[in-house]
């Protein structure tokens, strides 16, 4: 009964965290678009990506307050139910404060919707852990290949942009209505057990933040979420504006990439349970580095395509191994985990605006190469987390 209860939850999650992906990844498909209809320039586009951001660190504090207060159901109930909401606002282009305000809501629900799952999968399968949660992150990378693919085909049978987010309209709002009818009677369980609580009240209170290690991994999330950020929002602008590619291929190569991401993501839940934690996200972190490297330094359509899918394949493992590998500092506490999420989001609100920014200067292809910065920075302090680990 209780493995049923188990497969229950996960399954939920999964279909959630997929709708996530496709909701967070039609907004960067959609965006060449809507900057050529709306006429905005890159630095307002980037403004978008980063209030989206803002609106997932704000749910780090907002959703965990709510929890106590009306309950899990409730709470993801309640955010997942305000995405369609959103999306239609989205659809009518409003004044840009407008958009910014929809776009903060959004975030918020991203947010909410990555603290649950992540939370009620770390806890319901304890030391298998890492290998349910790359999985769990492996249903993010189905939405977010689904995404830009249908944007590719919908724009290639001439629909226009509007009808794909209007399918997401209708999608999220199957996701809610999961989250409310989720049993969550296990994780209420989970919470009420003396042994769990003994353990998790021993680092769920504050010691994690008196941690080196939690710092360490929480960097690593900082600086891979801005360049996650980008990949989600800018890399179809990117890719068209290099010139060797058309809007509907640079579409669908960035869809090809999350399908990629999906497959390195089965790989690093299969290798998680015979390679330490911090060893797969070093190999990782080298191998992203090595693969974006080749990307921005070439013009070559075949070199473009090979070294943006390696590119994904190794950043596939990097957000789900970094959480499981901190998972026994903050087992047990929603705090803990909206605080990992809360400084790994502030990454993601600062790299797209950063580059946004500087696009309308030196253009889109020249701004993405300041996240050269972030893939080293991710390089060096996964290197330092392994030493942590075996020190």
């Amino acid at each position: 009964m209780k493995t049923d209860r188990r497969k229950q939850i996960f399954i939920r999650c999964c279909y959630g965290y997929s709708v996530s992906g496709m909701a967070v990844l039609v907004i960067g498909a959609v965006l060449p678009s809507v900057i050529a209809e709306a006429g905005i320039s890159f630095l307002y586009a980037g403004g978008i990506l980063s209030v989206m951001a803002v609106g997932n660190l704000l749910s780090s504090f907002l959703f965990p307050a709510m929890v106590p207060v009306i309950g899990r159901r409730a709470s993801i109930t309640l955010m997942t139910a305000l995405a369609p909401v959103c999306l239609l606002g989205f659809t009518l282009l409003p004044p840009l404060p407008v958009m910014y305000g929809i776009m903060l809501v959004y975030g918020l629900v991203r947010g909410s919707v990555t603290i649950i799952n992540n939370a009620a999968v770390n806890d319901i399968y304890d030391e298998g852990a890492a290998g349910k949660l790359n999985l769990l992150h492996c249903s993010f990378a189905v939405g977010a290949f689904l995404a830009p693919f249908l944007t590719a085909v919908f724009l290639r049978l001439g629909f226009g942009w509007r009808s794909v987010v209007c399918l997401l309209i209708v999608v999220t709002a199957t996701s809610a209505v999961s989250y409310g009818t989720m049993d969550y009677s296990l994780l209420n369980e989970r919470a009420g057990d003396s042994a769990f609580k003994k353990n998790s009240g021993r680092r769920s209170g504050r010691s994690f933040l008196r941690s080196l290690q939690f710092y360490c991994i929480a960097l690593i999330l900082f600086f891979y979420l801005g360049v996650e950020n980008c990949i989600n929002g800018w890399f179809v602008t990117y890719l068209q504006n290099t010139g060797v590619m058309s809007e509907t291929y640079a579409a669908t190569l960035v869809s090809v990439t999350w399908l990629v991401i999906m497959a390195g993501r089965m790989v690093c839940a299969a290798l998680s349970g015979k390679m330490a934690r911090s060893s797969l996200i070093l190999l990782n972190a080298l191998g992203s580095g090595i693969c974006f490297f080749l990307l921005i330094s070439t013009k070559s359509l075949p070199l473009i395509t090979l070294a943006l899918t390696g590119f994904g394949f190794f950043l596939a493992g990097i957000y789900p191994t970094c959480i499981a590998d901190a998972g026994p500092l903050i087992q047990g506490s929603t705090f803990g985990m909206s605080v990992l999420t809360a400084i790994s989001a502030m990454g993601g609100i600062l790299t797209p605006q950063i580059v946004g920014g500087a696009a309308d200067r030196v253009g889109i292809v020249a701004a993405i190469s300041i996240l050269a910065v972030n893939v080293v920075l991710v390089i060096l302090l996964s290197a330092v987390n392994r030493r942590l680990y075996h020190k």
